[in-house]
């Protein structure tokens, strides 16, 4: 092929990328813009005398004993706010029952109950959480469904529900600091974070699209009332990412629903490595289980568009393509766009850096380089997109 075919096959495709990248990196943009306007960072509160008994814990387990501690630390600093802490097992092997009744010694609003058997058609998630909300106390207010992995700060609660009720929502959830030991997930996890961040408003920011909220269960507050009006989880029941799934069914309804920044009040230590991160919550990210087919396909094309393709069109110009000074218009704008993506990316980093916590990482300097994991972040969420878990925490699902 000569110079001047090879400049018209390398325009035309320029041209064909631009009509698939242009819409997209202006959705993005719109969704950016909005981060000025976000509601400020949860602070800890203490606890004010009408608080008294307001809020039912609920915490799902299933083997958690080496993850647990922290949270049930945490829970017994919280203070009068917290009516009950019910941590409902299903039958776990390792000992997590153990440290509930240690706690529960200590502290009498702890609880300890067993949820099996799992019903046909329910996910253990939520069918734990479901008889958590049942068996909770009609006379608390507030139910908050915490995860086994999380780290509160003292006046978590109390900052929460004074929060939800000083802004009017009935469901709001939290975003939270996630710490980070190992080079790998320093590298993999902040990049499948940004697939959350590019497709959603950013955490501070009232979605008026039900279809389009985000909502994170490790933190999940919401009125007992409207817990009641929809039926607990049971709306939510076969779904592997059952936050995302009951928040917009209760958004759907009418009910205001947040999504707000917890970095300054709980952190969380998911998962341990790069290889566990990529399997355990690159699985969920692509949270088709409370998505349409419609707008499933619509997320991975602006993912494609914005996170998978710009580093590796840049690196194709610099590697690959002739020199700028003989390339063509179409090629030349492309080159532009993708390293104006690639601009935003790593600018990105400076806004999602108080989301971790590196202090004891090894490798922690490779936060610096995770959009160079991008195109693998946007692959995880293609493959997960298009696969149904068959296992879960221990539990095989038929």
């Amino acid at each position: 092929m000569n110079n001047n075919n090879a400049l018209i096959v390398e325009s035309a495709i320029s041209l064909f990328l631009l009509l698939i990248q242009l819409p997209a990196t202006a959705i993005l943009f719109s969704r950016l813009l909005k981060g000025p306007r976000r509601h400020p960072p949860i602070e800890p509160q203490q606890p004010t005398p009408e608080l008294l008994g307001k809020v039912s814990v609920v915490v799902p387990t299933l083997n958690e004993a080496l993850r647990i501690s922290p949270l049930l630390a945490g829970l017994s600093q919280q203070s009068y706010e917290v009516r009950e802490i019910m941590v409902v097992d299903s039958k776990s092997s390792d000992g997590t029952p153990d440290l509930v009744k240690i706690s529960q010694q200590k502290d009498p609003r702890f609880r300890l109950m067993t949820d099996d058997p799992l019903p046909s058609g329910w996910v253990g998630r939520p069918w734990a959480l479901h008889n958590g909300f049942l068996y909770s106390s009609e006379a608390s207010q507030w139910f908050l469904g915490l995860d086994a992995d999380i780290q509160p700060h003292p006046g978590l609660v109390a900052g929460l529900v004074k929060t939800a009720e000083a802004q009017g929502y009935d469901l709001v959830s939290l975003s939270p600091q996630f710490i980070l030991k190992y080079p790998g997930e320093c590298w993999l996890q902040p990049s499948l974070l940004m697939t959350l961040l590019y497709r959603f408003d950013p955490a501070g920011i009232n979605t008026e699209q039900p279809e389009r909220v985000m909502a994170n269960g490790q933190c999940f507050l919401c009125r007992r009332s409207v817990l009641a009006a929809v039926g607990g989880y049971s709306s939510a029941k076969s779904s592997f990412c059952d936050d995302v799934t009951l928040a917009r069914n209760i958004a759907a309804q009418g009910y205001k629903v947040g999504f707000l920044d917890g970095a300054k009040v709980l952190k969380v230590r998911m998962y341990e490595g790069a290889m566990e991160t990529w399997k355990e919550w690159g699985r969920s990210l692509d949270l088709k289980d409370a998505t349409s087919r419609s707008q499933l396909w619509g997320d991975l094309w602006l993912l494609t568009s914005v996170q998978g393709l710009p580093l590796l069109i840049v690196l194709t110009f610099l590697f690959i393509s002739p020199p700028l000074s003989h390339l063509p218009t179409p090629p030349l704008l492309l080159l532009g766009l993708n390293l104006f993506l690639v601009a935003i990316r790593f600018a990105m980093l400076i806004a999602i850096a108080p989301s971790y916590d590196r202090t004891s990482a090894k490798g922690g300097w490779l936060f610096w380089l995770s959009p160079f994991a991008d195109p693998l972040a946007v692959l995880r969420i293609f493959l997960s997109a298009f696969h149904t878990p068959r296992e879960w925490r221990g539990r095989k699902y038929i």
